[in-house]
C-alpha cells in the first residue's frame, strides 16, 4: 500500500468515527429526553396541587429625617370668632387746668462795683484883691435900687478858668431884688481877678468858687 492511498484511508476511518460519535450523542439526548418527560409527567400527576398564599412582605420603615431640616411650621388655627360688644361712652371727668409754678429765681449776685477813681485833687482859686466884697463900692449902688429901698444879701456861684478871671457867674440865692443881683455879677466878672486852680499835676485848670455879696444902704 502506498503512502497516498494509507492517507486516504485514514481520513476515512476518522470521518467515519465523527459520524458514529454524533448518531450516539443524538440517540442520548433522544433517549434522556423521552424518558425525562415521562417521569416528569407521571411526577405531576402523582403530586396533589394546592394554592399557596405568599405573606405580604413588612412595610417598608421610613427613612429616619435628616439632622439639618428646618423644624416644622407652626400649626395655623383659625382664631375664634369676635364678639361685637357694644361700647357706652366713657365719663368725661373734668380736668382741673394745671398751672405752672413759676420758676424759682436764682440769686446771682452781682459783681462787686470797681473802686471809684481817687478824686483829682483841685486847689481852691483865690482872689487877688482880697474879699471880694471889698470890690463893689458905694457909687456901684444902682440907684433904681436906692429909690425903692432895696438891700439884702446875693450868693452868687462864679466860675473861675484857668487864665484867672470869671468866666461865668450864676446867682444861687437871690437878694429879692433883680437890680441888685445883675450888677453882683457884672461887677465880679468885670474886677475879680484869681489864682486859678490846679490839678494834682500841677497845671491851671477851671474850677467854680461861691460866694455872698451884701449890699446895705446907709
Amino acid at each position: 500500500m502506498s503512502y497516498a492511498q494509507r492517507k486516504e484511508f485514514g481520513t476515512n476511518r476518522t470521518v467515519s468515527v465523527v459520524i458514529v460519535a454524533l448518531v450516539h450523542v443524538l440517540l442520548g439526548y433522544v433517549i434522556i429526553t423521552g424518558l425525562a418527560y415521562n417521569v416528569v409527567k407521571e411526577s405531576v400527576e402523582d403530586l396533589k396541587t394546592f394554592d399557596v398564599e405568599e405573606e405580604p412582605p413588612p412595610p417598608e420603615e421610613p427613612p429616619p429625617p435628616p439632622d439639618n431640616l428646618p423644624p416644622p411650621p407652626p400649626e395655623i388655627s383659625s382664631p375664634p370668632p369676635l364678639l361685637r360688644i357694644p361700647m357706652q361712652s366713657p365719663l368725661q371727668v373734668p380736668q382741673t387746668p394745671v398751672i405752672p409754678r413759676p420758676p424759682t429765681p436764682v440769686y446771682v449776685p452781682a459783681p462787686p462795683a470797681p473802686p471809684a477813681p481817687p478824686a483829682p485833687r483841685l486847689t481852691q482859686p483865690k482872689s487877688l484883691s482880697g474879699s471880694l466884697q471889698g470890690l463893689i463900692r458905694g457909687d456901684d449902688y444902682p440907684e433904681s435900687a436906692q429909690q425903692n429901698d432895696e438891700q439884702g444879701s446875693v450868693t452868687v456861684v462864679l466860675t473861675v478858668g484857668p487864665n484867672g478871671r470869671v468866666s461865668n457867674c450864676a446867682v444861687a440865692s437871690s437878694s429879692g431884688s433883680r437890680s441888685l443881683d445883675s450888677t453882683t455879677c457884672r461887677i465880679l466878672t468885670s474886677r475879680a481877678r484869681f489864682t486859678p486852680a490846679q490839678d494834682s499835676s500841677g497845671n491851671p485848670t477851671s474850677s467854680t468858687l461861691r460866694q455872698a455879696i451884701k449890699w446895705v444902704l446907709q
